[in-house]
C-alpha cells in the first residue's frame, strides 16, 4: 500500500514554509493547514491531482504567503531586533551545501528584507528549483511577471548575502577562537577575530535582556562582549549543529539561554546573531527534518 503523498512530502512542505516564514512554529501551522486542505479532497479529487508534490507545494506556498503578510504586521510591533527561529539540524543538512546555505540564519535574515512575493519566488525557484509556470500558478501571476520578480529578488539577495561560503571546519575554528575570547574577556583576541565592520544583532523579543539595536564595528562589539566573564559564573557552553552550520549554546543561571551563530569571511566574523527570545528556543531538543 502506497504512503499518503502528504506524509511522503511533509518534510519538504515544512522546509518550504520555514524558509518563507523564518519561524518553525508558524511553519508547523501552515503545514497543518495544508494537511487539512489535502484531507478535505475526496478520492475523485485526489485522483485528478497528477503531481501531488507540486500540488502540495502550491498549497503550502499560498498558506505561507497568507501567514507572511500577517507576520509582517505583527513584526512591526516586535520589541527590538527580530531574528529567525533557530533549528537543530542533522549532518545531512550540512552536507547539502545549497540547503544549508538556504536555511542559515544569515540567509533567513536576508530573506526578511524581501517582500512576501519576492521571498516566495526566491525560495521556490532558487532553493527548490520549482518551474516558473508552477510558481506563477501558486501565486496567481503570469509567468513573465514571476521571472521579473525572481530577477529582482536574486539581485537583492546577492547584494546582502555573505560573499564567501566557508567550510564547516573553518567556521568551527573561527567560532572556537571567538568563544575563547568571549569567555576570557580578552578584548585583543576579540578584535583579532572580528572583522572591522562586524555587526552584532540580538533578539530578546522584549522577554530576555538583549541589545535593542544592532551593535556596529569591532571596537563596540568587542567592548559589548568583553563583559561576559562578569556574568559567566555557572555557564554551560556547548557547540551544536544549527540551521546547517555550527553554533554555540550558552546557558546562564541568571540570564537564561543564548544561541550564537556567526558569519565568517576571510577568517574573521562579519556578523554575530544572538538569539535570546525563549519562545524561539523551545525546539532545541530534537533535530528538525529539513529536505529539498
Amino acid at each position: 500500500m502506497s504512503r499518503d503523498p502528504f506524509l511522503v512530502h511533509r518534510s519538504l512542505l515544512f522546509t518550504v514554509a520555514y524558509e518563507m516564514l523564518g519561524s518553525a512554529a508558524d511553519a508547523e501551522d501552515v503545514v497543518q493547514e495544508t494537511w487539512l486542505r489535502w484531507a478535505d479532497l475526496d478520492d475523485d479529487k485526489r485522483a485528478e491531482v497528477r503531481d501531488p508534490r507540486a500540488y502540495l507545494v502550491r498549497v503550502v506556498t499560498r498558506q505561507a504567503l497568507n501567514r507572511l503578510r500577517t507576520l509582517a504586521r505583527r513584526r512591526e510591533d516586535y520589541v527590538g531586533e527580530w531574528l529567525p527561529e533557530p533549528l537543530l539540524t542533522s549532518p545531512d543538512v550540512a552536507e547539502d551545501v545549497e540547503l544549508a546555505e538556504s536555511v542559515s540564519i544569515a540567509m533567513l535574515t536576508v530573506l526578511e528584507t524581501l517582500t512576501p512575493t519576492e521571498r516566495a519566488v526566491f525560495v521556490l525557484r532558487e532553493v527548490f528549483d520549482v518551474p516558473y509556470d508552477e510558481i506563477a500558478e501558486a501565486l496567481g501571476k503570469g509567468t513573465a511577471a514571476v521571472r521579473q520578480v525572481a530577477h529582482r529578488a536574486r539581485e537583492h539577495v546577492a547584494a546582502r548575502r555573505p560573499r564567501v561560503l566557508v567550510d564547516r571546519s573553518e567556521q568551527e575554528q573561527v567560532l572556537e577562537r571567538f568563544m575563547a575570547a568571549v569567555t576570557t574577556g580578552d578584548v585583543q583576541a576579540l578584535m583579532d577575530v572580528l572583522a572591522p565592520d562586524v555587526v552584532l544583532v540580538a533578539d530578546g523579543g522584549g522577554i530576555a535582556r538583549a541589545a535593542r539595536h544592532p551593535v556596529h564595528g569591532a571596537d563596540r562589539v568587542a567592548a559589548f562582549l568583553s563583559a561576559f566573564p562578569k556574568v559567566a559564573s555557572g555557564a554551560q557552553i556547548a557547540t551544536l549543529s544549527l540551521n546547517g552550520g555550527r553554533a554555540v549554546r550558552i546557558d546562564l543561571p541568571a540570564f537564561g539561554t543564548t544561541v550564537v551563530s556567526v558569519d565568517v569571511e576571510d577568517g574573521r566574523i562579519t556578523h554575530v546573531y544572538a538569539m535570546r527570545n525563549p519562545t524561539k528556543l523551545e525546539r532545541l531538543v530534537e533535530e528538525a527534518e529539513l529536505t529539498r
